[in-house]
């Protein structure tokens, strides 16, 4: 089983030195994983992109993704040259990890689209075909969509390495769309997709992805997970939205158990209480006992 361990931090405008400072604690105790909200419309948050890219330049092995891009207020081509571009400058540390776009009024005002479900699935698909179609240099590429069109445009620069396209999706026609296309699934947070329903999801990923002609298990599997680890013991029940809160030792059991029963190859840490000591419990306490419990390095 390859184990991923990784935390979230939102790009706030009064929080940039913390994030900056956090990312590069996250790189020297050996976390796998950073993401970093996109919500372009939020007035609080600044460019995730400018972000990852100072990031990245800080960092040395740490990868990092945009958890989830906006993709209605982020052209695909445009997008495509961009994630090449971080990657080449990180030696090969970028993933993109995609959301189809929720908060249409705020999307909406700042200029981009008004989506139904249907179609926002329809443009994520058109968006993904033209993304890896310009990290293939050679050619033209042309794509004429429904909500995306190139016409000729020429592609590069091609990555450093092969970046991962991971879908934020929650519905179950989202999810199939995952298991026919994706490389990975970013289970969005329990508040937008409550944990009872995270088994029903990884089965039609699955199965969309055997039906496709895939294996199942080539696609990454993301838990991102709300809470705080204490000092001392708590009974946790994934339910709903309810934040996990308990020691380092129940963290450890939570996240066996979603790898063995859910299907989960990659843990995402989102912090009620973002700062050092969550990290380096996250990353000190928890990570090994996890490992641990799974009989894994």
């Amino acid at each position: 089983m390859n184990l991923r361990f990784g935390i979230q931090l939102a790009p706030d405008t009064a929080a940039l030195g913390d994030l900056r400072a956090l990312a590069r604690l996250a790189d020297s105790e050996g976390l796998d994983l950073l993401g970093v909200q996109d919500h372009p419309y939020a007035p609080q948050q600044v460019d995730t992109f400018a972000v990852i890219a100072t990031v990245l330049a800080e960092t040395t092995t740490l990868r990092v993704f945009p958890d989830v891009a906006s993709l209605p207020l982020r052209g695909p081509a445009m997008l495509g040259k961009q994630a090449a571009t971080l990657d080449l400058l990180s030696g090969g540390r970028f993933e993109l990890a995609l959301g189809a776009g929720a908060y249409w009024p705020a999307i909406a005002a700042m200029g981009g689209p008004s989506r139904t479900n249907p179609e926002a699935l329809k443009a994520l698909e058109e968006a993904t075909e033209i993304i890896r179609a310009m990290w293939r240099p050679d050619g033209r590429v042309k794509v004429h969509g429904d909500h995306y069109t190139v016409d000729g445009v020429k592609p590069g620069p091609a990555p450093a390495h092969p970046i991962g396209i991971w879908f934020g999706s929650v519905g179950p026609r989202a999810n199939a769309l995952t298991g026919r296309i994706a490389d990975g699934w970013a289970a969005p947070i329990p508040h937008y997709l409550p944990y009872e329903k995270w088994r029903e999801a990884q089965d039609i990923i699955s199965t969309a992805a055997t039906e496709a002609g895939r294996d199942p298990a080539a696609i990454t599997r993301m838990a991102q997970l709300v809470g705080d680890i204490t000092d001392s013991p708590a009974p946790v029940t994934l339910e709903g939205e309810i934040p996990i809160r308990t020691d380092a030792a129940g963290w450890a059991r939570v996240l066996a158990d979603l790898a063995t029963g859910t299907g989960f190859d990659t843990f995402v840490y989102w912090p009620e209480n973002p700062g050092e000591t969550q990290l380096r419990r996250w990353a000190a306490e928890v990570v090994p006992a996890t490992r641990a419990l799974l009989g894994v390095g």
